[in-house]
């Protein structure tokens, strides 16, 4: 049997079970007789000589180790074939599964301390839950994981992540706080939904021109064929958008100069909070840009507290938050506008989100939490998504969110349209920038959601705005093929898959703020 030199084995623990010699398992025995507290160890465990091991109770699984200056200490349970590796820290009421590799320098935390004000911090007392690790899990090196945290088996935490709330299983989760990547399973779901979603991208761009072409009605758009339209500006915008979107370039047969000509002189004049055009802000502002240009004039953003407060919050959540998106989309277009009315707005948001919910407006028993969540989506993609600010209370907003997905009169039949589909993935979307909270429900609804929208794609025609509708909304057009391209992306990134589409939209439904002022 070889004889290493002192402290080898300590840094090289896993040479432990094959390569050590009858001294130095003695030595092992030695050490491990010394331990402290109530102490259950299988075979060939390891605990480094120089590891600070303080337990009230330790069990160790077959062949696991403890490295160098790692710092144990409280109630730890680790399973086989299992390390904690040098200079780490395992403190607290720690459950550690089989298989699992804990990278050097890392720190799992299973306390804290109390905060309540008028006490020396040292003098507060202890709380604990606990820290819990599923089988098969690697954890890279100059991780933390806080007090509360469950991470399911096979999963992997990227080096330098602050783990906050719990990780699901299979799953890649990395960053400060720790958000998910990708799931394992079938390697980032790039199996059957991978596929799916690229062999749907591919017939969308193949399919670019012929449903462009299907709603021109020869001197105008339209937004879907052989119904009575009133002339409407919107048509164009969402032409313009799925073809930059799909194919990167302007509708076939439609110059640059005559689509600019076209959106300027019909916007009309524009209003923002209330009013049918406020909405031009957002599709002909947008639809201007992919063409590299802006509206003729600037748009009046002036706006008194007083008008916030009169928007129907009470009752009619969506059209409140609707009226903002348009006073931030207005604010964004234009560099920010008045860096002082843009104060004005996010403060007076911030002064009125309930933090209870999230949110701001009221749920009803008609429709339950569709008019929170609804104006809550169009609120925040004005400002917050536009603008790159943090939400005041995601993980508040998460659930409620979370809430209303489950509430399955808002998504059946009519209620199964792009609007209400948008309107809950997006916010999860933009919440996951900064919590993972909720994220396991999340990625299920998401899937649920692609799995159900990619078969009801028309050949040569695209999405209808509400697929299972009875009405008109359920006959395929250029607002319901715009918008549920986008929520396709939406949920595709949300589950780490997006890349398969080959396309990411820069119009209405960019990922990316349009002005940062982080």
């Amino acid at each position: 049997m070889p004889s290493h030199e002192p402290l080898r084995l300590d840094f090289l623990p896993w040479e432990y079970k094959r390569t050590a010699s009858r001294a130095e398992r003695e030595r092992q025995a030695e050490r491990q007789a010394r331990l402290g507290g109530s102490v259950e160890l299988a075979d060939d465990v390891y605990v480094a000589e120089s590891a600070a091991v303080y337990c009230d109770e330790l069990r160790m699984g077959e062949r696991s180790y403890i490295a160098a200056h790692a710092y144990v200490t409280g109630r730890i349970s680790l399973g086989a074939d299992s390390t904690i590796n040098p200079f780490s820290a395992v403190r607290g009421e720690v459950t550690i599964g089989d298989g699992v590799r804990i990278g050097a320098h890392t720190s799992l935390l299973a306390f804290n301390h109390g905060t309540a004000p008028g006490e020396p911090i040292f003098k507060q007392p202890h709380t604990s839950l606990g820290i819990t690790i599923g089988d098969d899990v690697w954890i890279g090196s100059n991780v933390t994981i806080l007090d509360g945290v469950t991470v399911g088996p096979h999963t992997i935490i990227g080096a330098g992540a602050v783990v906050t709330k719990d990780i699901p299983a299979n799953s890649v989760a990395a960053g400060n706080p720790a958000r998910i990547l990708r799931s394992r399973t079938g390697a980032s779901m790039s199996g059957d939904l991978s596929t799916a979603l690229a062999e749907f991208a591919a017939k969308a761009r193949g399919q670019v021109d012929d449903i462009l072409a299907r709603c021109w009605d020869g001197s105008r758009f339209v937004d879907r064929p052989g119904l009575e339209h009133a002339p409407e500006i919107r048509p164009w915008c969402d032409a313009i958008e799925i073809a930059d979107l799909l194919v990167r370039r302007t509708p076939a047969g439609h110059s640059r100069d005559d689509l600019v000509r076209v959106l300027r002189s019909e916007a009309g004049e524009i209003t923002v909070l209330e009013g049918p055009t406020s909405y031009h802000v957002l599709c002909v502002g947008y639809a201007l840009q992919l063409l590299d240009s802006s509206f003729a004039s600037p748009i009046d953003t002036s706006f008194e507290l007083a008008e916030l407060d009169k928007l129907p919050w009470a009752r009619r959540a969506w059209s409140a938050g609707s009226g903002i998106d348009a006073l931030g989309t207005a604010l964004a277009l234009q560099d920010g506008g008045d860096p002082g009315q843009l104060e004005l707005l996010m403060g007076w948001l911030l002064t009125r989100v309930d933090p209870a919910t999230g949110m701001w407006g009221t749920p009803h028993p008609d429709d339950g939490l569709l008019q929170v969540v609804n104006g809550f989506y169009r609120l925040t993609r004005g400002t917050y998504a536009q603008f790159g600010l943090p939400l005041p209370y995601p993980e508040q907003a998460v659930a409620t969110v979370l809430a209303h997905s489950n509430d399955k009169r808002m998504f059946s039949g009519d209620n199964y349209n792009a609007c209400n589909v948008l309107d809950v993935i997006h916010p999860l979307w933009l919440a996951r920038k900064q919590t993972s909270h909720g994220e396991a429900e999340g990625r299920r609804w998401a899937e649920q959601q692609l799995r159900a929208i990619l078969p009801r794609w028309v050949d040569g025609e695209g999405f209808a705005f509400a697929p299972d509708g009875t009405d008109d909304r359920a006959i395929p057009g250029l607002q319901g093929t715009e918008m549920w391209l986008a929520i396709i992306w939406l949920l595709s990134d949300y589950l780490g898959v997006s890349d398969a589409l080959g396309y990411r939209p820069r119009g209405v439904h960019r990922p990316e703020p349009l002005v940062s002022l982080r």
